[in-house]
C-alpha cells in the first residue's frame, strides 16, 4: 500500500493548528472566566486551570509538525533507496538527501511550481513521480531533457546523435550472477558509473523527448524499470534532485553505516 505522506503531513498540521487556535479564541477565554467566577465564589483553594488533553498535544505538537512539514516541502527531504535500479551509484539501503528547490519551489500535494529557479539537466540524479504509479517515489537518472533525441543501441546511449562512449572498469559478482562495471563518458567529459548484465538481451529503442517531460533511465541499465517501460516524466511529477547520501542502513538486522556518506554524481 502507497500512503500519501505530504498528504498525511499537511493533514495532521492543519488539524492541531486548527485545534489550538479554535480554543485559543473561543473555548480558552472561557474557561479562564469560569475559573475566575469560581475562585471568587468559594472559600477554598480553586484547582489551578487546566487544559484539554487534546488541546494540549495540539499545541506541543503544531510547531514540530509545521517546521517538519516546511522543511521537507520547500527545503529538503530524506529518502530510502529500496531498489538495486541505481546501481553502482546508489545501492538498497542507502538514505539519501533531496534538494527540494533546486527545480522550483513548489506547493506541496499539488505539486505546482510557484517559483521558478532552475530545470533539470541531463545526468542530475532526480527523485519523482512516474506515470504509472504516480503517488510512488522513485528515482532515476536524467538522460533526456526536452527535444532530445534519445537512443540506445548495442547498450550505449546516444543523445542527440552523439554516443555516450563506455570504458570498462570491473567485473562485479552479485548473487553468483556477473555484471559489467562501466565509466560512461558524458558529452561535457564528466563520466559517471554504470552496471550492463552481458547475459540480458538487448534492448534498443529510439525516442524524441516531449516538451515539459523527461526521460529517466537507472545506472544499473538491465535492471531498472524506468522511461523505457512505462514513459516519460512530465515536469509536474518532478519531486527533487538527489545531492548526498547520509547513512545506509540496510535493514534492521544489519548495523548503520556511515562509509558511504558523499555526494551523488
Amino acid at each position: 500500500m502507497s500512503f500519501d505522506f505530504p498528504l498525511i503531513l499537511l493533514v495532521l498540521v492543519l488539524v492541531s493548528g486548527l485545534v489550538w487556535l479554535v480554543d485559543a479564541l473561543v473555548f480558552a477565554p472561557r474557561r479562564r472566566q469560569q475559573h475566575e467566577a469560581l475562585s471568587k465564589n468559594v472559600a477554598h483553594d480553586v484547582p489551578a486551570l487546566q487544559e484539554p488533553v487534546v488541546v494540549e498535544y495540539a499545541r506541543s505538537f503544531f510547531p514540530v509538525l509545521l517546521v517538519i512539514f516546511v522543511l521537507r516541502s520547500f527545503i529538503v527531504e530524506p529518502f530510502q533507496i529500496p531498489s538495486s535500479s541505481m546501481v553502482p551509484t546508489l545501492q538498497v539501503g542507502d538514505y539519501i538527501l533531496v534538494n527540494k528547490f533546486t527545480y522550483g519551489l513548489r506547493l506541496p500535494v499539488a505539486r505546482t511550481k510557484v517559483i521558478d529557479i532552475g530545470e533539470p539537466q541531463r545526468g542530475d540524479v532526480m527523485v519523482f513521480f512516474p506515470p504509472h504509479q504516480n503517488k510512488t517515489y522513485f528515482i532515476k537518472r536524467v538522460v533526456g531533457i526536452p527535444g532530445d533525441v534519445i537512443e540506445y543501441k548495442n547498450k550505449q546511449l546516444w543523445v542527440n546523435g552523439e554516443v555516450l562512449e563506455l570504458e570498462f572498469v570491473d567485473v562485479v559478482i552479485e548473487r553468483g550472477r556477473p555484471y559489467h562495471l562501466l565509466s560512461e563518458i558524458l558529452t561535457s567529459g564528466e563520466t559517471r558509473n554504470v552496471q550492463l548484465d552481458p547475459l540480458r538481451p538487448v534492448r534498443d529503442f529510439r525516442e524524441v523527448v516531449q516538451p515539459g517531460h523527461y526521460f529517466m533511465m537507472g545506472d544499473n541499465r538491465d535492471n531498472s524499470s524506468d522511461s523505457r517501460v512505462w514513459g516519460q516524466v512530465p515536469e509536474e511529477d518532478i519531486v527533487g534532485k538527489a545531492f548526498a547520501i547520509w547513512m545506509h542502513w540496510e535493514s534492521v538486522l544489519s548495523t548503520p553505516s556511515f562509509d558511504r556518506v558523499g555526494g551523488i554524481h
